[in-house]
Parts: C-alpha cells; structure tokens; sequence
C-alpha cells in the first residue's frame, strides 16, 4: 500500500508503508487530542537514544513543522516522523491494548533486530 504523504515544505513524494495506526489507536489518539483542546496538533513518532536496547519510541503532541518532517495521515490522524526517525519506523503498527494487565500503545516495528522485554526500546 502506498501513500501520498507531504515533507515541510510541502513536497509531496510516495512513502510506501508507512506507520500503520489501527482502529483502536487511531480512535484513542483522537481521543487524547481533543482532551489537548489545541488546533494544529500531530501526532510525533520518534526514534531517541536510550532504554536497554539502545533506542526507545517517543509519541507525543506537537504543533511544529521541522524541516525534513515526513508528515502524512492516517485514520483521520495527522502523524509526523522527523527525518531521522523515519527510516527506523517505516512498517511499524501502532496498536492500543486495553487489557487486565494494563492500557496502553503497543508497537510492532519490522526493523527492529531485537527489543526488551518491557517493549519500551529496540535495536
């Protein structure tokens, strides 16, 4: 599948898998959003050092555009990758799971070799 997505400044290019959000996240995310009660908000996934398997996933609301930003939408989600981050998160799915042993986003990234066992980082 591929998808139309934009970069800061608006250059439109092809970004074939990009971050998959699946009906339960991408419902809890506009959730979360909303609850912010701010205009202009994406969703940022980044790829940061740290955790015990050398790099951890960041998501958060941001209102910026950094130059390089591989931005696109998905479920109705406005989503932005920095372009560093980008090329270690392509394919991955974010999932919400809502469990007895707890809430939360879970993440399946294809490029991972390997990840703790708390899921919190990769490598």
């Amino acid at each position: 599948m591929q998808s139309e997505i934009t970069t800061a400044p608006e250059q439109e290019r092809q970004l074939t898998d990009p971050i998959l959000l699946t009906d339960a996240a991408a419902s809890k995310v506009r959730e979360l959003m909303e609850r912010e009660e701010q205009e202009g908000l994406s969703l940022r996934v980044a790829v940061q050092p740290g955790g015990c398997s050398g790099m951890r996933y960041a998501l958060f609301f941001d209102d910026r555009e950094l130059d390089g930003d591989v931005a696109f939408e998905v479920q109705g989600v406005s989503v932005r990758l920095d372009q560093m981050s980008a090329p270690y998160l392509r394919g991955t799915k974010i999932d919400w799971v809502d469990s007895l042993q707890g809430a939360g986003f879970s993440i399946e990234n294809p490029n991972a070799q390997s990840a703790c066992a708390c899921g919190d980082s990769f490598s």
